[in-house]
């Protein structure tokens, strides 16, 4: 008997992104067998069972001469179960069961059941960029929860393994982005009209917080309502949050409305769990964030070794894992808002005088965190509790709305002022003349940061700081004003930290 083999495109996902891979049939005399060559994993090879069950289910017939699989390039690792479809597709073609019309020029991918059923992936969006890059269509099942409409890419959707024989693809159901419907809102927090004023600086110059305060004091509250004052995700933003999700298998449908993601992982989290990680690597809390918001609470009970693995993706925005089998990388652009309390009873410096804590106790409570991370927030604010009188007569304050909308002021003042200067320089000489002291001012500023010591990492901050309330003011030059306020949010959080 002669030799039959066919090659059928297909994809595999590393990191956030689909690599393609080519896997090639060849059928031929011998004994009967069937394997899978090319670094494949234990899901892949699995797939041998679930490829004979779905043909037979199906009504076609499987051979039973030789039959190998190998999967190209052969030095990359190949994960999940996606190569079912291609595989199956590909013995079909091979034997002349099929028209090869069908699945020339696509992207395949796709889970089989036992029954000739057929699954997309985890991953689609990956594997429609990776289409969409090399000019291809994509075939692959039916999506639970929709298809992301890529400008570029056509999926043809397969319900069932049976159906390729006539070519009877069915159309794939979008998803449906979920309307704008903020349930919080700062309006319900009272008093901490200064934290607001904070957080409203962080959401309009993407700097990083700090909360430091006593429990019940309104920290969590103020942190979730953080995301109601950003402005929503562009098309591009969207895309790459999404991206990331749709990896992890997460919903992707309130991204799709522009909200950006909030993630708020528990003190428990491992280091795998917070950067990502496991076999295959996969995105953790801090990629999941990415374009969004990452709340850490009770950032002292995390353990000191996960959160020191934040100091990167702080400074780069991305996550780079090195592994036997490869580097990964994930995108990790996110805005930091983190809490805790001063001490391990959590009543230090607080006017009720609870606190028993000794010095050495405060202090090794505080070391846990670690002084560089600390150094790469931007900002460390007091939030004290209110007293019940002034909870009770205290008006409405400052809502979301009107928050935001001096957020999107500061925005676009900066956006027109960076329109003069198209090629922004770095280092610290570029961000001073980007603020456009006065001498009065510059002394100032030079003044205050003689009296706290600071490193170029903190000057940089401070600098950035000033500029951002300015932009709020919309103020081309940046006044003493606006620098007081600046290291005021900068090293604010108490004289301990």
């Amino acid at each position: 008997m002669a030799q039959r083999s066919f090659v059928i495109q297909s994809a595999t996902i590393h990191g956030v992104e689909a690599l393609p891979v080519l896997v090639e049939v060849v059928i031929s005399s011998g004994i009967p067998s069937f394997s899978i060559v090319g670094m494949a994993d234990a899901t892949i090879m699995e797939s041998r069972e679930r490829v004979k069950a779905a043909l037979r289910a199906s009504g076609f017939v499987m051979p039973t001469d030789k039959i190998v699989v190998n999967l190209a390039p052969g030095a990359l690792r190949k994960t999940g179960s996606g190569f079912d479809l291609p595989i199956a597709l590909g013995i079909l073609a091979a034997t002349g069961q099929i028209n090869p019309e069908w699945v020339v020029g696509a992207l395949v991918v796709g889970e089989l059941s036992l029954s000739g059923a057929v699954r997309a992936n985890v991953g689609m969006l990956a594997y429609q960029k990776c289409a969409l890059e090399h000019g291809w269509d994509i075939v692959t099942g039916i999506a639970e929860r929709g298809f992301f409409s890529l400008e570029g890419v056509t999926c043809h959707i397969l319900e069932r393994l049976a159906h390729i024989r006539t070519g009877s693809f069915v159309a794939g159901r979008s998803l449906v982005s979920e309307p704008l419907n903020e349930s919080l809102d700062y309006s319900e927090v009272l008093g901490h009209e200064a934290a607001k004023r904070a957080l409203q600086v962080a959401a309009a110059g993407n700097h990083g917080v700090l909360m430091v305060g006593p429990p019940g004091s309104g920290k969590t509250m103020l942190a979730q309502r953080f995301v109601t004052i950003l402005p929503d995700l562009n098309k591009v933003q969207k895309i790459e949050a999404a991206l990331v999700h749709s990896v992890a298998g997460e919903d992707i449908s309130s991204l799709l409305s522009g909200r950006r993601p909030f993630r708020s992982p528990h003190h428990s989290a491992t280091a795998a769990g917070l950067i990502g990680g496991g076999k295959p690597p996969h995105p953790g809390e801090a990629s999941l964030a990415h374009q969004g918001v990452l709340f850490l609470d009770e950032l002292a009970e995390f353990k000191t070794s996960v959160l020191q693995t934040l100091r990167q993706p702080l400074e780069s925005g991305v996550i780079t894992l090195t592994r036997v089998d490869g580097t990964y990388e994930f995108p990790a652009r996110f805005q930091l808002i983190a809490a805790t309390n001063p001490c391990p009873c959590g009543y230090f410096g607080d006017p009720s005088g609870k606190c028993r804590c000794s010095a050495s106790i405060v202090q090794a409570y505080q070391n846990r965190m670690g002084g560089p991370l600390i150094d790469r927030i931007d900002m460390r604010i007091d939030v004290w509790r209110e007293k019940s009188e002034e909870l009770f007569d205290s008006a409405q304050g400052k809502s979301s709305s009107q928050l935001r909308e001096g957020v999107e002021k500061a925005h676009a003042f900066a956006s027109s002022r960076k329109k003069n200067h198209p090629n922004p320089q770095k280092g610290l000489r570029a961000l001073r003349d980007m603020c456009c002291f006065d001498k009065h001012t510059e002394d100032f500023f030079l003044s205050l940061s003689k009296t706290k010591e600071m490193s170029a990492r903190s000057l940089a901050k401070t600098l950035l700081l000033s500029r951002t309330i300015a932009d709020i003011a919309e103020s081309k030059q940046v006044k003493q004003e606006h620098v007081a306020e600046a290291f005021t949010l900068r090293f604010g959080g108490g004289s301990q930290w």
